[in-house]
Parts: structure tokens; sequence; C-alpha cells
């Protein structure tokens, strides 16, 4: 494997020569299958969140530019600049932190780039084969970065490696040059670092954000390149580039890449069954479990819920997490979830009402709970995200149950049926059944539309 410092092209250009190279024919009928079901994840995860506060104040503000040559803002029939739909179109698919995810050396949710792409695909004009393609892309990019390097211990957030990816992506959708492609990864990435505080703490509306905004920033990247903009260069490897800053040195090996002798990455993310963060599904696996022994949530004398590291640093240390103050900190606390799902027996959009997370009688009933992390575990993962929840009664029994793989992990995967239902659980406060079907049979056979924009009028909820 050559190095960095190896590379006859910087890796900007070697990240858009890969672009450049890979066609539609490339993908094979597998990988557009499970793009499409990712798509149908992340839009019903797009259409439930379309009233949550987030949203709506990224509406309101991209809704004052109109683009009518420009791309729909999700639900709606108006129209904005790219960049701007990528932003409120991409806090749409995240707010409910029910999208997929790949966890490597750093974790990610790389359906992330799926509101990008369509954003860009309808202001080119493309076609349902154009969007698909640059949807794989986009995931291949994030996750190849992710595999390459952790960069949240360092102090950065993931989204920063989706600065490259919506860059890319929008970069192909465009039909630009390599010389162009790698000047929108240059821009994108030299102006746009992003700090781990989102998700550190008590949590706020950015963290449902963050993303959004590098892809919005990407996109933008994408349109100055378009007009002839340069950036920093080599914005890698260079004095002051992310691999000093940000990252550390790191290698990649593009024959590895879907397209060349390796395999697309997108199967190989995981879909969520539950709206929670993906380090704690097991532990709802497991809760749910260990409920079915357990007669009466009062008899509960204490909880240990047992984590890998990652589980245990990004959701089970911060002392809000046994106090959240607002909706994202509350789908970030393994404490809360878990304490939810013995208490309720579920967990859906409502365990994150307000009226919940500040319940008195839930917060006592956090005092019982403890967060460790389990070095074996950890070692699992992350082929494994294992967690194990353990509870004690008052009668003296004990109760214990440990799940490796959750609904939707890669070795534990939802089927197409399963899919469906989610996105019709998410969708039905708004979309008429009809609506709904409508939607579902247009991406499943999304490589037959010819213009993705006209199919996006399916999208729109009607009035109430």
């Amino acid at each position: 494997m050559e190095s960095a410092t190896e590379y006859k092209l910087n890796l900007a250009q070697e990240l858009a020569e890969y672009v450049q190279s890979v066609n539609y024919q490339d993908v094979s009928e597998e990988v557009v299958h499970e793009t499409k079901k990712r798509i149908i994840d992340s839009l019903g995860c797009g259409i439930g969140a379309y009233y949550s506060e987030p949203v709506k104040i990224s509406r309101k503000v991209a809704e004052q530019t109109r683009d009518e040559k420009g791309s729909t803002l999700f639900g709606t029939r108006r129209k904005t600049t790219p960049d701007l739909a990528a932003f409120v179109n991409g806090i749409m698919v995240r707010y409910f932190d029910y999208n997929d995810t790949y966890l490597a050396k750093e974790p990610a949710h790389p359906s992330d780039n799926i509101g990008p792409c369509f954003s860009v695909a309808e202001s080119e004009h493309a076609s349902g084969k154009d969007l698909l393609l640059s949807i794989v892309l986009a995931y291949e990019i994030q996750c190849r970065l992710c595999d390459a390097a952790d960069i949240r211990h360092r102090g950065w957030d993931h989204v920063c490696y989706g600065l490259a990816s919506t860059a890319l992506a929008a970069s192909k959708l465009m039909g630009l040059g390599d010389e162009e492609m790698t000047e929108a990864v240059n821009l994108a990435l030299n102006s746009h670092i992003t700090m781990r505080q989102v998700r550190a703490g008590e949590l706020s509306m950015w963290k449902g954000c963050s993303f959004a905004n590098a892809a919005r920033n990407g996109v933008f990247s994408a349109l100055l390149a378009r007009e002839g903009m340069t950036g920093p260069s080599p914005i890698f490897e260079g004095e002051m580039g992310f691999f000093k800053q940000v990252s550390g040195p790191f290698q990649i090996n593009f024959s590895d890449f879907g397209g060349r002798n390796g395999s697309f990455k997108i199967a190989e993310t995981y879909l969520k069954f539950f709206p929670a963060e993906i380090h704690s599904q097991t532990s709802i696996w497991a809760a749910l479990e260990a409920r079915k022994e357990i007669e009466n949530p009062d008899d509960i004398v204490s909880v240990e819920i047992a984590s890998h590291e990652a589980g245990y640093t990004i959701l089970g240390r911060d002392p809000e997490k046994w106090s959240p103050m607002t909706k994202e900190t509350a789908d970030h606390s393994l404490p809360y979830i878990v304490a939810m799902a013995l208490l309720d027996g579920k967990i859906d959009n409502s365990t994150y009402a307000e009226k919940k997370y500040r319940d008195p009688n839930v917060l006592d009933f956090l005092k019982k709970i403890t967060v460790v992390e389990d070095k074996e575990l950890s070692a699992k993962y992350p082929e494994a995200v294992a967690n194990r929840v353990t509870v004690k009664l008052s009668s003296g029994k004990v109760v214990s149950k440990q799940v490796d793989y959750h609904k939707g992990h890669p070795k534990n995967p939802m089927n197409d049926k399963e899919v469906e239902q989610k996105f019709e659980r998410l969708t039905n406060k708004y979309l008429r059944k009809s609506q709904s079907r409508k939607i579902l049979d247009m991406v499943w056979s999304i490589e037959k539309v010819r213009d993705v924009g006209k199919a996006l009028s399916l999208l729109t909820i009607p009035k109430p």
C-alpha cells in the first residue's frame, strides 16, 4: 500500500479521479437494491420530521431565497438554491436520529448524503440512475474515510468527512471534470471543519444539523468550483492541511474501492429499527428482553448497562445523560433510552417528548442506572455493537440480557417489507396510504425515472 507522500496525485485528486471513473454500469443490482432501501428509509425519516422545530427554522430561512430552477424542499412544492435545499432536506433526514449508520475507526451516518444528492440531482435535471450513482459514491467516499482515520478522539466531528463526500457527489451530478472536483474538495475541507463539541455534554438542535451544514458547504463548494473558483492545495497533505490539523496521516488503497477490486460500502451500513443513536440499539433489544421477565418495573432496584467504549463515551459518560434537558440529549443517552424501554416497553419518537424526559418519576428511575465500559464488548466493536443490560429486583432476582447485533445490522438485516413498514410508521400522519404507496413504488423503480425533480412532487405533504 502506498503512503500519502508517494501518491503521484494528492489525495483530493485521487478521490476526484476515482469518482470520475465510476459509472452506473459498475454498480451491481444488489447494491442498487440496497441503495433503494436506504432512500426509502431516509425519505421516511425526512417526511416524518417535517414539523420538527429545527426543520421549521431551517425551512423558514431557506424559503427567503427562492429559486424556481433550483431544488425542492422535501414535503413542499417550494424551491430554493441547491445548497440551501441540501441543508433543509439533510436536517429532515437526520432529525429523528433514525437514519442509517456506518461504524469503523470513525462512526458516521452516510444517509446524510441522500438529501443533498436529491437536491443537486433535481437542479441538474438528473436521472434516477444518476441519483443512485451519486448516492453510492457519496457513501463510498465517506465510509472509506471513516475506515482510514478516527477524528472524534481528536476533537473533530465525523461530518468533516461529509464535506468531501457531498462535494464529490454534487460534482458528479454536475458533470464536473477532475480538476473542478478536486477544487470542490479543497474548498469544502479548508473552510468548514466541524468541532466535536456538537456531540458533547448537553446536546442542542445543531446535533441533527451538523452534517446538513457540511452538505450545504459541500454543494456550495461544487457550485463555486464549476465557475472556476480554486481552493487551497494540497488540502490533505499540506503544511497546514487536514492530516496535520485534523486527522493525522493516513493511508488509502483505492484499489479496494467499489467499482475497482472491492465492494461498495453502502451495503455494509446499518439501518435502525428504533429511533435512537446506533450504539444504543442493542441495549434497547436487551432491555426489552429483560422486561419480559420483570412483572412490575417498580420492583427494579438497580440497572447496569455494560457497553463498549464508543457506547460508554458517547452515550453513557456525561452527567447530562442522567438528566436530559433536550430531545437531542435524550436520544443520545444510554440511561434514558434503557429506562424508557424498561418502563414503557417500547422506543418510538414519542419517547423523546419533553413531558417524558422531564418526568420526575423517570428522573428518579435514572438514578438506579449505571453505565460501565466492558473491555470484552469493546474488543468486539465495531464488528458487533454489543450491550448488556443487568437488572436487579427487590426479590433478589437478577435478569441479564446481552445482544450483539441489532435488527438492521448487516448480520441481522431489515428486509424490504420491514423498511416499507418503517416508512409508513413515520409518514402515516402526513401522507395518504395511496400517496405513500406511490412514493415506495417510485423509489423501487427509480432507475427508470428520467428527471428526479418530477418525481419529488410525490413527496408533497397535503395541508392540514
